[in-house]
């Protein structure tokens, strides 16, 4: 949380990029997609693909992820490449999208418009953005979400190398 940034700046951390959360309310509105639900994507290349936007291995966790009870998983194939996917699952107040992780950002338009869908009409959903991807703070403004509170992203050692410009939405803050 913000408040506690200089604490673990003197606990030797170091600022990576803030994350947003930002909220909208489910309309009930299902737009032409091209994406397909997770389980017509090999779980193999949902697992390749994911790995590119994790520091570590996380397989098993994927594949349950991708499972959970009462989500909702889309990807986007284009000659039957995985170029992006998302989920949705209920939580505790409505319903959190993560990951959204996309090639492009009208890649992650179409996938988040999917899982938008899926949100029950008047139900709150929350999409946890990296900051410095501009394309998907964008995103989530086009659609008249509202800025709820930032976390930080920060690390003891060396931020990893990850490729920002295509996590639109985060897994969740405590993963990432």
């Amino acid at each position: 949380m913000v408040a506690q940034q200089d604490n673990y700046i003197k606990s030797g951390f170091s600022l990576a990029h803030r994350n947003i959360r930002y909220g909208g309310v489910g309309q009930g509105e299902a737009a032409e997609s091209d994406c397909v639900p997770l389980a017509q994507v090999p779980t193999t290349a949902v697992i390749e693909y994911d790995r590119r936007f994790f520091p570590e291995e996380r397989s098993r966790f994927t594949q349950c992820w991708i499972a959970q009870p009462g989500s909702h998983g889309v990807g986007l194939l284009q000659e039957e490449t995985l170029v992006g996917y998302g989920v949705v699952r209920p939580s505790q107040d409505g319903y959190k999208i993560g990951p959204l992780f996309a090639e492009t950002a009208a890649i992650a338009e179409q996938i988040f418009q999917a899982l938008v869908a899926k949100v029950p009409v008047g139900s709150s959903f929350y999409l946890d953005v990296p900051e410095v991807n501009g394309a998907a703070v964008a995103l989530a403004e086009r659609y008249g979400m509202d800025y709820g509170f930032e976390t930080a992203r920060m690390y003891t050692q060396k931020d990893p190398t990850l490729p920002m410009d295509k996590i639109f939405g985060i897994t969740t803050f405590e993963l990432g």
